[in-house]
């Protein structure tokens, strides 16, 4: 077949980058916010995705504001169940088999009667869509650089606990201007003592020193976006050594102004300097373009042919915390992609 005509929402992929209330239809938010009656900012109700400029502090608050906004409309065990099935449905339109879905539980548990107890709903969740759907599905857990250092150790205690409900990591989210790293480490140390993945974000908003951060006082497994350190070629040598993935969403990179074109998400060097990418899609509600679209970015701003976005796909499957079964049927199914 010609370089660049098969569909790539049939290329089985992981999805490793994906936040749960971002993860909503903007349908889902639209009837749930009619259901409790939340007033949306305008820019969640046009049917375009809303035009943000994150890398000034005013365009994150921005930013954080409809997002906030968003998880806003999630108020019940039927909300969260609802949004996780259709999340799921949604990765296996684009050729997923399997997910791990990023949440920070103590934005929800106000509303769902705890911290214990809204991430025992949003487990319940996942294993009930993982079961009904047939995706596999696990759960990253991740802490707030925002919030004190404390409660991250709280948090990551907190994943250890139910390790076995299926959290696979522990990471860390929000603006990367604030908090550091290094403030982190002990709850990362409980995390991974405690058998979790090492999952923080990374430059995204900041550049290289951002990313060695997550590598020298998280020990990261992977880098939450991960794209800055393209800018160091010693980091990027360094990340390619240890097989470090970056789980790059190139839509979200522009969409929060960190690029100004799909073709300046420095994809290509990065994939030629060997350092592992998961592509993902960050917060299609926000940015408007799930998981199939990456590949799609890659493949049309980029130049990548069939066989390196089968090899792409690979990589995310590589740096999934699927069990070995998962992890070789998707392989199987990427050679049987690319053979058709």
């Amino acid at each position: 077949m010609e370089r660049g005509v098969r569909d790539v929402s049939e290329l089985p992929k992981a999805h490793l980058h994906l936040h749960f209330t971002g993860s909503m239809r903007p349908t889902t938010l639209l009837e749930l916010a009619d259901k409790y009656g939340v007033r949306l900012p305008d820019a969640l109700t046009g049917g375009e995705p809303p035009k943000l400029r994150a890398t000034d502090e005013r365009g994150w608050f921005r930013f954080q504001r409809l997002y906030d906004a968003a998880r806003a409309c999630l108020r019940a065990p039927e909300d969260i169940q609802r949004l996780v099935r259709e999340a799921a449905e949604e990765d296996l339109r684009d050729g997923s088999g399997w997910l791990e879905i990023q949440v920070d539980p103590t934005s929800y548990a106000p509303r769902l009667g705890g911290l214990s107890p809204a991430l025992e709903i949003i487990l319940d969740a996942v294993d009930t869509a993982s079961r009904e759907t047939g995706l596999g599905m696990r759960v990253l857990v991740a802490a707030n650089r925002m919030r004190h250092p404390l409660d991250a150790r709280t948090l990551a205690r907190l994943a250890v606990r139910y390790a076995d409900r299926g959290i696979v990591g522990f990471g860390l989210s929000n603006d990367e201007r604030r908090g550091m790293a290094r403030d982190f480490d002990r709850a990362f140390a409980i995390a991974r003592e405690g058998g979790l993945l090492s999952v923080p974000h990374g430059g995204e908003l900041t550049g290289p020193d951002s990313v060695r951060d997550c590598l020298d006082d998280l020990r990261a497994a992977r880098i939450g976006h991960g794209v800055r350190a393209a800018e160091d070629p010693d980091l990027v040598r360094r990340l390619a050594a240890r097989g470090v993935t970056c789980e790059v969403c190139p839509a979200s990179n522009v969409a929060l102004g960190v690029y100004e074109k799909p073709e300046d998400v420095p994809l290509r060097q990065l994939y030629e300097a060997g350092v592992p990418m998961a592509l993902g899609a960050d917060d299609p509600l926000l940015f408007g373009a799930r998981l199939a679209a990456q590949y799609e970015i890659a493949r049309r701003h980029h130049g990548f042919g069939d066989a390196e976005l089968a090899e792409l796909a690979r990589q995310s499957i590589r740096a999934s915390a699927a069990p070995d079964d998962v992890r070789e049927k998707l392989l199987a199914g990427v050679d049987a992609w690319l053979a058709d």
